[in-house]
This record gives structure tokens, C-alpha cells and sequence, in this order.
């Protein structure tokens, strides 16, 4: 973890470490005690398909799984 200030123009620098393992843009995502940073893939379709590169259900069983999920907790 690093300490990081604003300028005077309001930009934060990311430290080096931080951009070479994360990259250079981000989602900035407002919560209710601060700020996240969350790291935008450079080709978001390519980073969704290494994401789920293992899964072997098709996107039905999975969304017929979720609702089921739903339904139960929901009582």
C-alpha cells in the first residue's frame, strides 16, 4: 500500500508498480466512505473470455442456476 496526494489540478499519480500490474485506465466507483479504482481492461471482451475460459455450463444452465439460487434464498 502506498500514500498518494491529488495535485493542485485535482490528478492523483498512480505509482509505477500500481500501473504496470493494472494498467492505466480505471472506473472510478464512488462508495459511501470513499473510492475505488477499478482497473478497465484494454479489450473488456477478451478479459470476459480469460475470465470464464473454465466454465462449461452455457449461459442458460448458468442463469437457470441463478434464478434457482434466488428463488431458494428468497424463501
Amino acid at each position: 500500500m502506498s500514500d498518494v496526494a491529488l495535485d493542485d489540478r485535482g490528478r492523483l499519480t498512480l505509482p509505477k508498480e500500481v500501473r504496470e500490474r493494472y494498467g492505466d485506465r480505471y472506473h472510478v466507483v464512488q462508495l459511501s466512505d470513499g473510492v475505488k479504482l477499478v482497473p478497465v481492461a484494454d479489450d473488456p471482451l477478451e478479459a470476459l473470455r480469460d475470465e470464464f475460459e473454465d466454465v462449461e455450463k452455457s449461459a442458460d444452465e448458468l442463469r437457470e442456476e441463478a434464478r434457482n439460487a434466488a428463488l431458494d434464498g428468497a424463501g
